[in-house]
């Protein structure tokens, strides 16, 4: 596994430093450290890790509702450590969009298998949340295309094809995309 850059928060000092100095064995970089979730949130904006360590039971807001944040802005992979492993914390933590969790007290073996799911999960999360984007903005082109097709089809007794050549040729002379065409294409129809 490459050099992480790593935020790591828990409200026990001792814990943390024995988190940091695990961390930095293994040859990677703790870039900042908290003791409660809201300043890990804040950590996380501002360094943008590959990977934040979160402690569940913290002060301010817990690593569950921390990591919620991290996901929603997909921020970093979080990986969470816990004392406990009850079976609802376990749930609450996936709805979240933990990555990884890891019960303590925890060793380098326990730590380096779960940061490289959580790191792989994120980066296909990602990915796939990319794609998504792009297949919704494409087929949101495609809706506002054959919106104008249908409108210089009615106003010029044009066949599907024509119109769609029309709005072609139009994106290619005016260097601009046929979403944008299709764009001018609605408003007119709608001033006329």
């Amino acid at each position: 596994m490459e050099n992480l850059r790593i935020v790591i928060a828990d409200d026990e000092s001792i814990i943390r430093l024995d988190l940091k100095e695990t961390l930095q064995r293994m040859g990677h970089q703790v870039v900042a450290e908290a003791g409660d979730g809201r300043t890990a949130v804040e950590l996380v904006r501002e360094h943008r890790p590959d990977l934040a360590v979160l402690d569940v039971k913290m002060p301010e807001m817990d690593g569950v509702d921390a990591a919620k944040e991290i996901a929603a802005e997909k921020l970093a992979p979080v990986l969470l450590l816990t004392a406990y492993s009850q079976q609802d914390l376990v749930q609450r933590a996936l709805d979240a969009g933990v990555f990884g969790y890891v019960v303590k007290p925890f060793t380098e073996s326990d730590l380096l298998p779960a940061m490289g799911v959580a790191i792989a999960r994120f980066r296909e999360f990602h990915a796939i949340s990319e794609q998504a984007e792009s297949l919704a903005a494409a087929l949101e082109s495609r809706k506002v295309v054959d919106r104008a097709k249908g409108v210089l089809m009615d106003r010029h007794g044009l066949r599907e094809a024509e119109a769609f050549r029309r709005i072609q040729q139009q994106s290619m002379n005016m260097r601009k995309s046929m979403r944008e065409i299709a764009e001018a294409i609605i408003i007119a129809s709608e001033v006329a």
